[in-house]
């Protein structure tokens, strides 16, 4: 599958562009490569298409958000998701907003067929998944129940009454200008240009009835809590046997017992023996992928942090993984025997074991930093 390319780059655009440039830039685009100027050019289609796509997710402002975070993968460009795909109607039911009503069914957009109506989008289902460490760093495919809209069998279709069959009502109005005439959705048959004839007594009015469906998601590796996912197509139904809308997964976290996320690195809180860092010890400690050994340096000082590189999670944008830091504690008990006892009142008039004024000096300076840092 060939790598996309990136939205901003598409539409000749900057990442802080606003709405109007955006919208701009692409009806630039798609006047350029509109198949009625282009017919049978496949290469202008493509573009055509990539043009919709990026201006899809640009002028959502949510969309715009997880595209600008995460990339493709915030808006389905990576395990099994869609961002793209769109077909020509989805494309064309853009144009409305983009280009007026001057070009909702006239020739500029005559490919849609049906005197100007339209195939009707389904609402989009929002789903909330649960993922513990392990699958987010690995990716992982799951099996989730939904209940959604489906077309129902055996509903029969008539040109709508109101608009006859053309999804549009136009009205003339006159003004000081003259006649102007003006163009709006049919309310009744929601531009589709059509309307229930029969229909079976399970479906409503739009032909559609609530069915529990299984949908496998591959979700890919290094997903964050909150990201938004979409599977496009997987959502309700369209009336009047119309597209469907997306299936949007929204992350979810599971805490993890010993790991603490923070982007894509790891934190692991180390309490280590007293003795162990005075003498130096190989421990163990967790990361996602197994626990592993690591050396405490004789003389390691409480708060030392340790570099695992690389063991952390993989980045959304396949640039690699990210870090695990150990933080070491030492462990202070809070119960001593007598003979322990006896053992560390002769630490305490070791040299040794005293803070020298320079270790001191140290070690108030860290605090004066951290407090400001």
């Amino acid at each position: 599958m060939s790598q996309k390319r990136d939205y901003y780059e598409v539409l000749g655009i900057a990442k802080n562009a606003d709405e109007a440039e955006i919208k701009k830039a692409y009806r630039k685009m798609a006047i350029k490569y509109h198949p009625d100027k282009n017919p049978g050019d496949n290469a202008a289609e493509e573009k055509f298409k990539e043009a919709a796509e990026a201006y899809e997710v640009l002028s959502n402002s949510e969309k715009k958000a997880q595209y600008d975070r995460f990339g493709h993968a915030g808006v389905g460009g990576a395990g099994g998701f869609s961002g793209g795909g769109m077909n020509m109607d989805d494309i064309f039911s853009q144009f409305g907003d983009v280009f007026g009503s001057a070009f909702g069914g006239g020739s500029f957009g005559g490919s849609r067929g049906g005197g100007g109506s339209r195939v009707v989008r389904g609402t989009n289902l929002r789903v909330k998944m649960k993922l513990t460490l392990e699958e987010i760093a690995n990716g992982v495919k799951k099996k989730i129940k939904v209940n959604k809209l489906v077309n129902a069998e055996g509903v029969t279709y008539k040109n709508c009454t109101t608009c006859n069959g053309t999804g549009r009502l136009t009205r003339v109005a006159q003004t000081f200008l003259g006649a102007m005439q003006t163009q709006t959705t049919c309310h009744t048959c929601q531009g589709a240009g059509k309307m229930i004839d029969k229909k079976p007594a399970d479906a409503d009015a739009q032909g559609l009835k609530r069915q529990e469906e299984v949908i496998e998601i591959e979700i890919p590796a290094g997903v964050e809590e909150g990201m938004q996912l979409s599977v496009q197509g997987r959502g309700n139904a369209g009336p009047f046997n119309g597209v469907a809308g997306d299936l949007i997964v929204v992350i979810e976290e599971t805490e993890h017992p010993e790991l603490r996320r923070e982007g894509e690195n790891l934190h692991y809180d180390a309490l280590v023996n007293f003795a162990d860092v005075v003498l130096g010890e190989s421990i163990e400690v967790p990361t996602i992928s197994g626990k592993v050994k690591i050396k405490i340096d004789a003389g390691t000082q409480s708060g030392k942090v340790l570099r695992l590189k690389g063991k952390g999670l993989p980045s959304i944008q396949g640039f690699g993984h990210g870090d695990q830091f150990v933080h070491i504690n030492v462990f202070t008990p809070s119960k001593v025997s007598k003979e322990e006892r006896e053992i560390l009142e002769k630490f305490k008039i070791s040299e040794n074991f005293s803070p020298s004024a320079e270790e001191r000096g140290k070690g108030f300076f860290k605090r004066v930093r951290d407090m400001f840092s």
